[in-house]
């Protein structure tokens, strides 16, 4: 019986009963979370926000650390079941001082959600000198997980949630140049090896972690109208897409193939939740199952977004994810072992 998914040995759909149309509440019929803690970053905007709601309405403790608290108790207000901490994921030692807390209380960790993220940002470099969408939509998930960790072995039956995206197919990781130092930036790659990263580490802590029943998911939410994701992007490029006309608009009949935001964080959900994960993990999930792997047969257009869907082999490889490990250890200073 294969045990890890390196080279997507268990990329197989499960044939979960709910696609591209199924919703958060749809997901999570039926399902009861009393007593269950949650960690979910990102978790008071966009599908973070329908996310926090579903499991906190399940019964589930939601504890969201934000960066813009204020924004975040705002639009949490009236949620029971949440907590609000302050948290920035460009920052390690705002993630240490978080992470550090939720220990001291001696509570386990049974979800661990890494929603948050940025994309089409210009180049601009953290603390460190890394380039920010690696340090926000990866590093800081790799922090946060190794500092975690031991609430999460506490658990006895956790999971760990990589929010990723279709983009993983714009790039491979880059070994040689990561902090774009040697080549010229391009946002799209940025973003492309950020969400790679996250997918090769879900595959690799899953691997370590299923020895402490504790599994890692990656997942692509869809492609979703509404969220903020998208807040510095520079319209020129959707435009190039095909996805917006002339004055910067998105085509309606673009929008209307979009997915809602309930459409949108109903992955998250699955994963959080579905028993067909039990024994499995490591695979990369989208549209509320585990996806098909790409070798070349499935046809990508953005101006239909349904078509944006597989995973690469390239970001579920196992020398790849083991290199990976090791240099985010170098370069968050971090030896993360799981023991």
């Amino acid at each position: 019986m294969t045990q890890n998914n390196y080279q997507g040995a268990l990329q197989q759909p499960t044939g979960s009963g709910f696609n591209a149309t199924s919703t958060v509440g749809d997901v999570i019929k039926g399902i009861n979370l009393t007593g269950k803690i949650v960690i979910i970053t990102g978790g008071y905007a966009g599908i973070g926000l329908e996310t926090t709601k579903a499991l906190a309405t399940a019964g589930a403790t939601v504890i969201v650390p934000a960066r813009d608290t204020e924004k975040a108790r705002k639009n949490l207000q009236g949620i029971a079941n949440v907590e609000l901490e302050a948290m920035d994921l460009i920052n390690p030692d705002s993630i240490n001082a978080f992470t550090e807390k939720f220990l001291a209380s001696g509570r386990p960790l049974h979800l661990l959600i890494n929603n948050a993220g940025i994309m089409w940002v210009p180049l601009r470099r953290d603390t460190r000198g890394i380039e920010s969408q690696l340090a926000t939509n990866y590093l800081g998930q790799f922090q946060l997980v190794a500092r975690l960790w031991p609430a999460l072995k506490k658990a006895n039956g956790a999971r760990v949630l990589n929010v990723s995206s279709f983009g993983h197919q714009m790039s491979p990781f880059n070994f040689d140049d990561p902090n774009f130092e040697n080549r010229e930036y391009q946002t799209l790659l940025g973003y492309g090896q950020s969400k790679t990263a996250s997918n090769l580490f879900s595959v690799e802590l899953d691997n370590l972690a299923k020895a402490f029943n504790v599994r890692a998911y990656a997942l692509h939410p869809g492609a979703v109208y509404g969220t903020d994701l998208g807040r510095e992007e520079p319209i020129a490029l959707f435009q190039q897409m095909g996805t917006h006309d002339a004055d910067g608009i998105i085509k309606k009949e673009v929008a209307e193939k979009l997915k809602s935001i309930p459409q949108g964080a109903a992955t998250t959900i699955w994963c959080a939740t579905s028993p067909l994960l039990d024994t499995i993990g490591g695979v990369y999930c989208e549209d509320s199952d585990i996806a098909e792997l790409d070798l070349g047969n499935i046809e990508h257009k953005y101006d239909e977004p349904w078509t944006l869907r597989g995973v690469q082999p390239y970001s579920l490889d196992e020398e790849n994810a083991k290199r990976l490990w090791k240099l985010s250890e170098e370069m968050t200073g971090i030896t993360f072992r799981v023991n």
